[in-house]
């Protein structure tokens, strides 16, 4: 396999649901491409974008999504919402060279942190992040607020 990879946005529906495949990998319980697309539609008019990594003949190996944010906390800061690597290509590299695109991105955009958030349940994931110099900081707390059917753990 050839081993250039290029990062583009993905910013329309057909792009989307061409991404649905990878993007289930992390979130199994989307079910529907063309559902999928309406919520990318949905968080792109609320900033978020999906990057991609493609292979020289346009294969998403994996995926990013983001949005810059303000608060309190952080001040400006790029909040990684999903990071994905299609299973074939986990512990490749490719999920670090995203990580690293987009903090690429968030330093271009004077952000002065990166944030993500990863479950307790995942300590491969935990590794991961360490590896590629994020700190656990802290722990996230929800609470679903009404039952759809859709929420993940």
């Amino acid at each position: 396999m050839d081993t250039t990879i290029t990062f583009r946005h993905l910013d329309s529906p057909d792009e989307w649901t061409r991404a649905f495949s990878v993007m289930k990998e992390l979130r199994p319980h989307l079910t529907d491409a063309d559902a999928f697309s309406a919520q990318m539609q949905c968080q792109y008019e609320e900033k978020y974008r999906l990057l991609a990594a493609c292979s020289a003949d346009g294969a998403i190996l994996g995926l990013a999504g983001y949005r810059t944010k303000t608060s309190t906390l952080y001040g400006r800061f790029v909040y990684v919402d999903d990071l994905v690597v299609t299973a074939r290509l986990q512990r490749g590299g490719v999920g670090a060279q995203l990580l690293d695109k987009v903090r690429e991105i968030a330093r271009h955009a004077g952000c002065a942190h990166f944030v993500l958030d990863t479950g307790l349940h995942m300590p491969l994931a935990q590794r991961f992040y360490f590896r590629n110099g994020l700190l656990a900081k802290g722990m996230h707390f929800v609470e679903p607020l009404a039952q759809t059917g859709k929420e993940s753990a």
